[in-house]
């Protein structure tokens, strides 16, 4: 007879007596031709349901989810409480037109200085460029998008050719992107831009519709039996806005992982260091901006898909509330813990960005009743005191737990810093339960992804997934119906634990990633691997606000020993993707600004 176990309602909960525990995934890490056949035997009558059930227990997953009482109802999407409105900022009309919204944001930017932009030498002093570099350039007719874009298109060819194993972008149509720039250089000759972003070159991650191109989700197959008819609704947006699409850039399959490995069709590597991976899943969208040939680009996010790939390249990712942008026209677009994001250099540029695709649904608007859309004036001089009246939390224990002490000590210097220039207060908090916040994104985001999936396998379609996918699938196959309540009843305790830490707190402060850029190993390259210690590490601070839906977003604050990026994540309340945008930038401005060229680094400005 198994004891059950009984949780004690949130409310009644003693956190001085909370105790945190320290995540060791129990699972093999296997790769190359050991990992067909373990694939082979998980998927196997008996044998592998058994191999699955033995992992679970090991992981405390079984105990958890079948013998706990867990008294709370359950929570199927989040649901927010009503939130104070943020001050000092700009309320942005959503439902307008994108290129108006980006007029709105572009006035929330400090004055664009060319001379400081244009004098400079990158060779000595590496800076990439903006989005407002390459507006003004074609403004003043130093460059046209269309040279612009013969200067990309000829640096894709030689990159591929020179690194035929570690494709940026799945499928690319350069007379398509001949056409557009074409488009933008005449709108700019009749002196009439459509916007900011008119002539900005950006990559679409391949999960997100962008017509004519086909959305495989970085498979080999499943564009044949889901035809791609119009652009997404955010790639609409940016397309108003007069962008540049370049292409479907590489990801993990179906986003299925958090390293960017593609058996498919290869594996990106890190711009940093060519044996490194990126993150993923949104790989090519993260290492497409790094290495200078896009000025941003979109991902998806379900559990650190734009943020881990951000961090590890050394750009920004943001990952908004959930609702506030428009999921249609995306393969995870039926799922509750996923969002479209923006990738850019700079967090102005994200902002631009963010500006031009947010917006929610008809139906998360009923449903979500989001706050209106703000942005921060970061030209304004309330802004140095909207920044010193922040509270900032941190979790010291989890915050600590890293595969290396140079992460959470380049992260603690980052508030430190903050506390002595703008007088930030840093405030202890207590997380309960991030252990059983992880089983339950595990639980959550498998389920609507063998949803979703699971139809195409029974037609047999499973056998041309990569090992990795094949491997993820057998373990949500293992999960049941109460898994999946149980699941939700542990969302809804921990929301009502988070809703109670911004209680105290405006932010909560955390590394982004638990470790820097990992190995590729050689073997990896052609049959994947399974390496859920690495995912663990990947994935330590980034849970929270994929399965509470909260907005996170992640800055680049300097280099590890080995030179590889490390990123600072702030989690905001709610709605507030502002406050994470006005902090985002002030620490910008100390941390992110002096940046190192990146080992593969591509000037298509100024080099057209």
């Amino acid at each position: 007879m198994v004891k059950k176990k009984v949780m004690t309602p949130t409310d009644e909960v003693d956190l001085t007596e909370v105790k945190y525990q320290y995540e060791q995934i129990e699972a093999p890490h296997i790769t190359g031709s050991a990992f067909g056949l373990f694939v082979n035997i998980l998927e196997a009558p008996v044998i592998g349901p058994l191999i699955v059930s033995y992992l679970r227990k090991k992981n405390n997953a079984v105990e958890l989810l079948k013998n706990t009482v867990i008294p709370e109802i359950p929570m199927h999407i989040p649901e927010f409480p009503p939130q104070e409105p943020e001050q000092n900022v700009s309320v942005i009309e959503e439902t307008g037109c994108p290129e108006d919204r980006v007029a709105e944001a572009l006035k929330c930017l400090p004055e664009y200085d060319p001379a400081g932009c244009w004098d400079g030498n990158l060779a000595t002093s590496f800076r990439y460029w903006k989005i407002r570099d390459f507006a003004y350039a074609y403004r003043a007719k130093l460059v046209t998008p269309s040279k612009v874009a013969e200067k990309l298109i000829s640096t894709l060819e030689e990159f591929d050719n020179t690194n035929p194993t570690s494709p940026l972008l799945i499928s690319c149509d350069v007379e398509d992107i001949r056409k557009q720039a074409a488009a933008s250089t005449q709108r700019f000759e009749e002196g009439n831009p459509i916007s900011v972003l008119d002539g900005i070159f950006m990559a679409i991650k391949d999960d997100i519709d962008c017509y004519p191109y086909p959305s495989k989700g970085a498979t080999t197959w499943f564009h044949e039996v889901r035809p791609v008819k119009k652009d997404a609704v955010s790639v609409s947006k940016l397309r108003s806005c007069g962008a540049i699409l370049i292409g479907k850039a590489n990801m993990h399959e179906f986003g299925l992982g958090t390293t960017g490995n593609n058996a498919n069709y290869g594996t990106t590597r890190n711009p940093h260091a060519h044996d490194r991976y990126t993150g993923g899943s949104s790989s090519g969208p993260a290492a497409l901006v790094a290495s200078g040939l896009c000025s941003a680009s979109i991902g998806t996010d379900g559990g650190g898909s734009v943020r881990i790939p951000s961090s590890l390249c050394g750009v920004v990712g943001l990952k908004t509330t959930y609702g506030r942008t428009d999921m249609r026209g995306s393969l995870c677009g039926s799922g509750t813990v996923e969002v479209i994001g923006p990738i850019a250099s700079s967090v102005e540029d994200v902002m631009l960005m963010y500006a031009a695709i947010l917006g929610s649904s008809p139906a998360d608007r009923i449903v979500l009743k989001p706050s209106p859309p703000c942005l921060p004036n970061l030209s304004s001089e309330a802004q140095l005191s909207a920044v010193g009246s922040l509270r900032l939390g941190k979790y010291t224990e989890w915050f600590n737990d890293v595969y290396s002490t140079e992460i959470s000590q380049k992260c603690e210097d980052v508030l430190n810093w903050l506390s002595e220039t703008y007088n930030c207060q840093t405030e202890e908090i207590t997380i309960p339960e991030l252990h059983e916040m992880r089983t339950a994104h595990v639980v959550s985001i498998g389920s609507e992804a063998l949803c979703s999936l699971n139809p195409y396998c029974e037609e047999g379609n499973n056998s041309k997934l990569t090992y990795d996918t094949r491997t993820n699938l057998a373990l949500f196959r293992s999960f049941s119906a109460t898994d999946y309540i149980a699941a939700q009843r542990i969302r809804r305790r921990m929301m009502n634990y988070h809703m109670e830490v911004f209680k105290k707190v405006d932010i909560i402060v955390t590394p982004t990633t638990g470790m820097t850029a990992p190995l590729i190993p050689t073997s990896a390259l052609k049959s994947g691997e399974t390496n859920l210690q690495v995912s663990g590490y990947l994935m330590r601070f980034i849970v929270a606000a994929n399965l509470l839906g909260f907005p996170a977003i992640t800055i680049p604050i300097g280099y590890d020993e080995q030179g590889l990026p490390i990123g600072l994540q702030l989690i905001g309340r709610p709605w507030n993707e502002a406050t994470l945008l006005r902090l985002a930038s002030v620490i910008e401005v100390s941390y992110g600004m002096t940046k190192k060229r990146p080992a593969s680094y591509y000037d298509i400005l100024k080099g057209a």
